[in-house]
């Protein structure tokens, strides 16, 4: 489970908490505690828990840095961290900090919880749909971003997209991981979610795998679409797949939730988060939810097909973002 459960003395209340740390992967040290916060939130928020007690913030101060980056940048991931957890309705009280060669930034969530207020992820039954509520690729658009002054790696991608596309996908892929995964946790509830898990560093196959071993029903997932975002699909390609983004394997982090829905209730889900969807940065295309694939009986395994469909999800500001958003439906249906 991405959380443990841990029931108390104190009669129908359970302890819920998770805990999460990685290494910056953006420029931006605000951002950067913003995602690092969402991240760990994003653990209670797949078993459809929409509040948060208490927060802990996790630091670890680079030696390398001299005094003056330091003074400047830590107080700004401190700042974003904060950040992201008033907006999901929580607030950090405390933590550790310490010297280690590495910057490092994470935390730990904890929530006590009535049996009600959370979703065990166990539940898939045969016929229910996959929904997935972000696009794929933010380490393609991450790594693709440090090419631009690597000119090495950036002949292996320039012909198949521009420096402007690479920067719109990096800035969308850091609004992405950014974004709270609230909205998709409460929509669990509304529309009787029977499991569900955070995409992050094992990649869509490995987590899909992962929810569907703890299926007490005998299901498989399959995999037929994936959203991705636009251009990291050619950009996986043009490195000769090194990311394995279409196989389902590239990392993402502070990825979407992977939401198993009855099939009558998957379009409303997505219409509800198209219509909802808002992160840092305000709604974009980007913003939403996607049905991928199916359960069905099966051996407790996900799969991709061999050829799924990519669904190219366009940069939030980028020119086709603007068309899609403009061309939409008042109550459009899913994508």
């Amino acid at each position: 489970m991405d959380c443990c459960v841990i029931p108390l003395r104190h009669g129908g209340l359970s302890l819920v908490q998770t805990t999460d740390f990685f290494y910056p992967l953006v420029e931006d040290p605000y951002m950067m505690g913003r995602i690092a916060c969402a991240n760990v939130l994003s653990d209670l928020y797949a078993m459809g828990i929409t509040e948060c007690d208490n927060m802990l913030m996790l630091l670890s101060v680079s030696q390398k840095m001299n005094d003056k980056d330091r003074e400047r940048v830590m107080p700004l991931i401190i700042r974003g961290f904060r950040d992201a957890a008033e907006e999901g309705g929580t607030s950090v009280t405390g933590g550790q900090t310490v010297i280690n060669p590495w910057i490092i930034v994470g935390g730990v969530a904890s929530v006590v919880c009535q049996p009600n207020e959370f979703i065990m992820p166990d539940g898939a039954v045969p016929g229910d749909v996959l929904v997935l509520t972000k696009p794929l690729g933010t380490q393609v658009a991450v790594n693709a971003h440090q090419w631009l002054d690597q000119p090495e790696r950036w002949n292996k991608i320039k012909l198949v997209v521009t420096k402007e596309e690479v920067k719109e996908a990096y800035q969308e892929a850091m609004f992405s991981m950014a974004t709270l995964n609230r909205t998709a946790a409460s929509l669990m509830h509304k529309f009787q979610a029977h499991a569900a898990t955070d995409v992050t560093g094992f990649g869509l196959l490995g987590h899909a795998n992962s929810l569907a071993a703890q299926q007490q029903n005998e299901v498989a997932f399959v995999i037929h679409n994936l959203p991705i975002i636009a251009k990291m699909t050619a950009i996986s390609k043009a490195c000769g797949n090194a990311f394995n983004l279409v196989q389902g394997m590239s990392a993402e982090t502070s990825g979407g939730l992977l939401v198993c829905l009855p099939r009558e209730q998957a379009a409303k889900f997505c219409s509800e988060m198209k219509s909802q969807s808002s992160g840092v940065g305000g709604q974009g295309a980007a913003g939403g939810a996607w049905i991928i694939g199916i359960v069905e009986k099966g051996d407790r395994r996900a799969r991709i097909i061999d050829k799924p469909r990519i669904i190219e999800v366009p940069p939030r500001g980028s020119q086709a973002a603007n068309q899609d958003n403009s061309s939409a439906s008042p109550a459009p249906g899913p994508n």
